[in-house]
């Protein structure tokens, strides 16, 4: 049986790992669970679970998931790393943002296997992460559903004979909508996307497309290869491709299902039974990407050439600038102007810690919350 902790257990992610481990009681027991402020969702699912640990970082929850619950409760920064302490054959990060790199590099210090739903951990400090997992030994699953379809179809052949990996997207909401009406977005209309059902900052980031450019990122670290593109796959059957060098291109195909990607983290090398549903064959399409309209994709792939911090500062810049579409500061055209004009304002330096990860990143995200937040509407 696999002791499974869970990192964001009330998010989209986390609940769907959930479903799983209910599921098969017999392979799977959760052994600690956090989240960052549905209390009241955290406490009904350590009272179902019966976790060691449980973790609640707003702390002003604290008293309220402490006297509901028997076991030992954390709050706070500090209640990842905890979390990720807990004796466990597999860590989930699934919570959202850079603050996730906490415990994935708990993890991998503890020689805990790490299924990674947090695309953030890798886009700040891939290189932190893959050099410290390397040295301990230690997986990096991945849980989103391009890379572990990436991860699968490698199986098929030899590193040394890729050509190139082949991420899909299916273009969100907005990829056919007419470019004058973009300005005009509602976040509403930003988190309605056509397929997948997550959380309002990743369902943001695929209508700008600047998720397509994280999992980018991500690739780069989790597959040693700067050989990565993007096409448009409004079905989201084909989870992503691997093209081999004889011409071949391997895809891995499912129905659009979280549950399948987060499954074979926690099972692998082994695949079991699932109630996901069966493919419903219709014809796929492929489209080109729309990248004078949705730019940051590319922008991401600037960062990366950039090298040093570039990626963590493209990081922040987007997760702030996010948070001030949501709450209405900025529009959501603005979103890829304030990411492009913090990139290229903000010096790029070389990153050897975490600390000075984390420092890179809270600088530049306080700074944008705070010259932003005080303004009714920016335009650029």
């Amino acid at each position: 049986m696999k002791r499974i902790a869970i990192l964001g257990s009330t998010g989209f992610i986390g609940t769907q790992a959930l479903q799983i481990i209910e599921k098969y009681p017999d392979k799977f027991r959760v052994v600690a669970l956090t989240a960052n402020d549905n209390a009241s969702l955290l406490v009904a699912q350590a009272q179902k679970f019966s976790p060691e640990y449980v973790g609640i970082a707003n702390e002003k929850h604290y008293t309220q998931v402490k006297s509901a619950l028997g076991c030992r409760v954390g709050c706070g920064a500090a209640c990842l790393r905890e979390a990720a302490s807990v004796a466990c054959d597999v860590v989930l990060v699934a919570v959202v943002g850079c603050v996730g790199l906490t415990g994935v590099l708990t993890a991998i210090d503890n020689g805990v296997t790490v299924a990674l739903a947090n695309k953030e951990s890798l886009v700040a400090a891939g290189e932190i992460v893959t050099a410290r997992a390397k040295k301990k030994n230690v997986a990096v699953l991945p849980v989103d559903s391009e890379h572990s379809a990436i991860w699968q179809c490698l199986q098929s052949g030899r590193k040394e004979d890729v050509r190139r990996l082949l991420l899909t997207a299916s273009g969100g909401p907005f990829y056919n909508a007419d470019p004058e009406r973009l300005h005009s977005v509602t976040p509403k209309e930003a988190i309605n996307h056509p397929t997948w059902r997550m959380g309002q900052k990743i369902s943001v980031d695929s209508a700008t497309m600047m998720n397509k450019g994280l999992e980018i990122i991500e690739a780069r670290w989790l597959f040693d290869t700067t050989s990565i593109d993007y096409i448009i796959h409004p079905q989201s059957i084909v989870h992503s491709m691997v093209e081999y060098k004889d011409g071949a291109v391997i895809a891995q195909l499912s129905s659009p299902d979280m549950r399948l990607p987060i499954q074979l983290a926690f099972t692998y090398p082994e695949r079991v039974e699932s109630d996901i549903k069966p493919i419903s064959w219709q014809t796929l399409t492929f489209l080109p990407p729309k990248e004078r309209l949705f730019p940051l994709p590319a922008l991401a792939k600037q960062s990366l050439a950039m090298g040093g911090n570039a990626s963590c500062i493209l990081n922040a810049a987007n997760e702030a600038a996010v948070a001030l579409f949501l709450r209405g500061k900025i529009s959501f055209t603005d979103i890829g102007k304030l990411v492009e004009k913090t990139l290229y304002a903000t010096p790029v330096a070389h990153c050897a810690t975490p600390e000075e990860i984390f420092a890179t990143h809270n600088g530049v995200y306080e700074k944008l919350m705070t010259d932003y937040n005080e303004r009714t509407r920016s335009a650029f």
